[in-house]
Parts: C-alpha cells; structure tokens; sequence
C-alpha cells in the first residue's frame, strides 16, 4: 500500500518508499554525484525496485525540501535537551547552523 508524503512545500507526494529503499537512496546519492555519467539508472540499481525516474523525483523533492530549509520558509524542530548537554550553553549543543552544513556535505 502507498504512502503519502508531504514535503516542505506542503505538497502531496505520493510515495512508496520504504526505510531500506531510503537508506539505500541516500547512499546511492553518496556513492553516485552529479557527475557520474547515468546517475539515476546507477542509483535506481542501487536502490531496487525503482525507477531511473522515480528515484531522480526523489532526488528532487528532496533538494526543493532542503532549499526551503535554508532560506527559513520551513521551522526549525524544537528538540528536547538531553541529560547529556543540560546545564551546556548555546556552543555545547547541535544547533541549525551544523544541521544545514551537515545536509550541504551529504548532498554534494
């Protein structure tokens, strides 16, 4: 059975993916840049059970999510403090900025 799944924008997406196919995208995005000759077809393989075209969509989906991020359109999550960092200040903890450097990192 599908999934919907909404993006930053706020759109439907329709989605079947499950959390193995998902990993498994985002090491293929890892393994496979942007200037692999075939980069969906070699991702799609990677991924199994999609498409060439499916998997570049969710490619897609996922850099206008990350790019809405950055420019503020979409909140930051309140995170709960853990035991670990009570009592740290601003500078002890994981904050917006190392997120988006985080994501900039994995995407390129």
């Amino acid at each position: 059975m599908a999934s919907n799944q909404v993006s930053s924008s706020g759109r439907n997406v329709a989605s079947n993916w499950t959390t193995t196919q998902n990993k498994l995208f985002e090491k293929a995005i890892a393994v496979y840049d942007k200037d692999t000759p075939d980069r969906w077809q070699n991702v799609a393989a990677m991924v199994g059970g999609k498409s060439p075209e499916e998997v570049k969509r969710h490619y897609e989906v996922l850099i206008e999510d990350i790019n809405r991020i950055e420019a503020d359109k979409v909140p930051f999550p309140k995170y709960k403090s853990s035991a670990s960092n009570k009592g740290e200040g601003s500078e002890g903890s994981w904050g917006e900025k190392e997120n988006r450097q985080l994501m900039r990192m994995k995407l390129q």
